[in-house]
């Protein structure tokens, strides 16, 4: 799980570091274990990555002013990497000088070491191995991006920056990844992962990075290309969970299907004579606002935050995650207490987190009663295209059903939202959507050339 941004700037005056690290701090959301910015200064890639949050690696502001050039690619992932050198974008010296950076998992990833006769140390180093013999072969970025996509296989959104100045870019078959572009004026520029980037740095959204397709920038021109045949396979965890509700992908804007889940889930599990409505910051405020609204139910401010902002969810330990929920979940007593309320998350995973906010509301804030609802479908399966959902067997919904998770999470009743009713808040059509964390089935991505 990642987030990716590539700037490019037309002009030799541009600072592009500093645009590329507030572009990482509105992609901290997805990924908060290491981070890194590489840049092409017109004759060479310079680098710096660390460990920790966007602000925490790049404390020191003038490392920024260390980093030279007009073009910047970032990224932000939630894989520990012990080598700071292997943290995303990797670079690699030979036989053609780049930096690669992508968001997702290769499912062929054995089959290319053992072909391309390259070794590395994780998915992102393998990639631009592989990348810069393609481009040593043809001499030609975009040729050299027809060749890699034809023979990677899975869920990726991927940016390559070569020593000589070029930016290319690229988003698998199925679309499962979320890629955006966007412009400074009339000169496409940006590409990220989200939308929300595009808002932040002064940028212009323009449109999705659409399945199969690729872009490469030079100092003269942008060329578009369909690479791949397109089948449309969007990621719906990320409707629910991951994207940031002020972002707009593959044409839907997160905030507005949120809503729409709420309204659903009001629809489907409203609660009778509930007394407050609850949601989990920060997801799951536009579904408990929605949820509010539609059952005509007061909506409250349940939890104070404290410290910085974490998924606790994304945390790779058990101990860190329920930290992370202490931290981010402190309830206001006078909200809770004596009254019936319904607590609107949007997903529940192993259930412990949900446990634990339960037990607090209960037995420290004096509930009068708790209802749990959740804004999305059973999780019942791992994603294999490197979205953060933990193994099957560690999934609650897969061994309880809501009156067994209700019990031992301690609430008074439990219902997550149906499947159809989460489809039909996404307004894209079944067809289109990856559902496999929901359903265990996943869809077969093609890497067949247009």
């Amino acid at each position: 799980m990642g987030g990716i941004v590539g700037i490019y700037g037309f002009s030799k005056e541009w600072r592009m570091a500093r645009f590329v690290y507030y572009a990482l701090l509105a992609l901290q959301h997805r990924g908060q274990e290491n981070c890194g910015i590489v840049t092409f200064n017109g004759e060479s890639l310079s680098q710096y990555k660390g460990s920790g949050l966007v602000d925490q690696v790049f404390s020191n502001q003038n490392i920024l002013d260390e980093l030279p050039g007009w073009i910047g690619i970032g990224s932000v992932t939630s894989t520990i990497e012990k080598d700071s050198s292997k943290i995303q974008p990797v670079i690699v010296w030979e036989p053609v000088p780049l930096a690669l950076c992508f968001d997702g998992k290769i499912l062929n990833i054995k089959d290319l070491v053992e072909k391309e006769k390259v070794n590395g140390e994780n998915e992102a180093e393998i990639l631009a191995k592989i990348f810069s013999l393609e481009l040593e072969q043809t001499g030609k970025p975009m040729k050299a991006m027809v060749n890699f996509m034809v023979k990677i296989k899975g869920a990726y959104s991927l940016i390559v920056l070569t020593g000589k100045g070029e930016m290319i870019v690229g988003r698998d078959s199925a679309g499962i990844k979320p890629l955006t572009i966007g412009s400074f004026g009339f000169d496409y520029g940006v590409v990220a992962s989200e939308s929300c980037v595009m808002d932040v740095i002064g940028a212009d959204f323009k449109n999705d990075v659409q399945p199969g397709e690729v872009y490469h920038f030079d100092a003269y021109s942008i060329e578009r290309k369909q690479v791949l045949k397109p089948n449309p396979k969007f990621c719906a965890f990320e409707y629910v969970y991951y994207a940031r509700p002020d972002s707009i992908l593959n044409g839907k804007s997160i905030y507005e299907v949120r809503m729409k889940i709420g309204e659903k889930l009001a629809e489907e599990h409203s609660v009778n004579k509930g007394e407050i409505v609850l949601g989990v910051p920060e997801t799951a405020i536009p579904f408990a606002m929605a949820y509010s609204n539609k059952t005509k139910t007061p909506l409250g401010i349940g939890f104070v935050q404290t410290g910085r902002r974490i998924r606790s969810a994304i945390k790779p330990t058990e101990f860190e995650r329920i930290v992370g929920v202490q931290l981010k979940l402190n309830p206001i007593r006078a909200a809770i207490a004596g009254k019936k309320i319904v607590l609107v998350d949007d997903s529940v995973v192993r259930g412990t987190t949900t446990k634990n906010t339960v037990n607090i509301m209960r037995n420290r804030m004096g509930a009068k009663e708790v209802h749990v609802r959740i804004g999305s479908p059973r999780l019942i399966a791992q994603c294999p295209f490197g979205t953060d959902v933990p193994p099957k067997d560690e999934l609650i919904a897969v061994h309880l059903n809501a009156e067994e998770v209700s019990k031992v999470v301690g609430a008074d009743t439990f219902h997550w939202l149906s499947l159809k009713g989460l489809v039909e808040a996404i307004g894209i059509p079944r067809k289109n959507l990856c559902l496999g964390c929901f359903t265990g089935k996943y869809p077969q991505i093609n890497c067949k050339e247009r």
